[in-house]
């Protein structure tokens, strides 16, 4: 039964490097903060007063931006919070296979074809549709904790 325990500690150690400690009476609205093990952009903070027991709690309301789900957690506001380095990358959009993945050119000039398309249906029409016509675009990936997603697309003009 230990090795079962052990295990658990060894998935959660897995994340560490891809995060860095902050005080949790320090982060705030629009922050990011890691809950449940998903890294999230967070909406609300609320902090509680100092009760009986000694420590202010703040209480954080996020949501995860990969799926979008609503993530709330409450933690001493002197302890620390686990917070992801979250990236931003732009990437030219060269192709989009039928299997959903995207080819991406990278700013070295390798191409990127590890991505799917997002499951955000409006951003997805605006790529597909975009593709379609024949228009050069570029993706916004945004990386955190070893996931990445597309989270945004730019028209630059035509190429016809």
């Amino acid at each position: 039964m230990s090795d079962e325990e052990h295990h658990f500690e060894s998935k959660a150690d897995a994340g560490a490097s891809k995060t860095y400690p902050q005080q949790a009476g320090t982060i705030r609205k629009n922050g990011h903060i890691v809950i449940k093990s998903r890294p999230c952009k967070v909406v609300e903070v609320s902090t509680s007063k100092t009760g009986k027991h000694g420590h202010a709690k703040c209480h954080f309301v996020a949501i995860d931006i990969f799926n979008g789900k609503k993530l709330e957690d409450i933690v001493p506001s002197s302890h620390n919070c686990d917070v992801p380095h979250v990236s931003r990358n732009d990437y030219q959009l060269i192709d989009i296979s039928e299997d959903g993945f995207v080819s991406l050119l990278t700013e070295s000039g390798s191409t990127k074809d590890d991505l799917r398309l997002p499951t955000d249906e409006t951003l997805l029409k605006q790529i597909k549709d975009g593709f379609a016509e024949g228009k050069d675009m570029i993706v916004s990936v945004m990386c955190a904790m070893g996931e990445e997603q597309i989270c945004g697309v730019k028209d630059i003009g035509n190429n016809k």
